[in-house]
């Protein structure tokens, strides 16, 4: 699986249905997890000047998601502008992608009884077990994050989400989080990106919260 299955899987609890992050915390991981994918895939990269990331490579990806999201890469974008466009509808496409892989089951709810919601059921369990497994070791500090946890960590980092989905003392887990982050788990050109991405992941939850709030 790609870095935004592995981080929705993460987000859903299993016991409600629902997600342990509130919904714009949640788009914005995702679409940064989507973005690292088209930075690895060597599609889009940042600027000589390291400030924007464009489009390098406008050759097509065979993976639907990664295609309709580097097309809206349409102008050199900051970060946390890059996240801003590929964050919508990116939870509905991502749980699309797990359901039609068995993964995860969608189903309607109502909340309050009213307003139309979605409950999301994983269905491979084997699948939530192994990429729980895989980051709680990392971030309990029993082995060392690779290229793929060092980026799920970063990205639940920047969402302030690590203690909501690995069990443990919240403060040492978010020291650990940080060292991640900082971490050498990548090459340098790449751990730069995820370090911009986490950023712009950061500020654009940070804006949404803003505008909820009416700020």
């Amino acid at each position: 699986m790609m870095l935004p299955d592995d981080l929705m899987v993460l987000f859903i609890n299993e016991g409600t249905g629902k997600l342990r992050v509130d919904s714009s915390s949640a788009e914005n991981a995702l679409a940064g997890a989507v973005l690292i994918e088209l930075v690895n895939s060597g599609r889009v990269a940042f600027e000589p000047n390291g400030k924007k990331l464009q489009v390098v490579d406008p050759t097509p990806l065979s993976d639907p998601l990664l295609q309709e999201s580097v097309l809206r890469i349409d102008k050199p974008l900051s970060p946390q502008k890059s996240v801003e466009r590929l964050r919508k509808k990116v939870r509905d496409n991502v749980a699309a992608r797990l359901e039609d892989r068995g993964v995860v089951r969608v189903e309607p709810r109502k909340v309050l009884g009213i307003f139309p919601a979605k409950s999301y059921r994983i269905t491979d369990e084997r699948v939530a077990v192994e990429v729980r497994k895989a980051v709680g070791e990392v971030v309990l500090g029993y082995r060392g994050a690779d290229a793929r946890t060092g980026s799920l960590v970063t990205l639940l980092q920047s969402v302030k989400a690590v203690h909501k989905v690995v069990e443990g003392d919240k403060r040492d887990m978010t020291r650990r989080a940080k060292e991640i982050a900082a971490g050498n788990w990548a090459g340098d050109a790449v751990r730069r990106a995820v370090e911009a991405i986490q950023a712009g992941v950061v500020a654009a939850t940070a804006a949404a919260a803003a505008a909820s709030s009416g700020g």
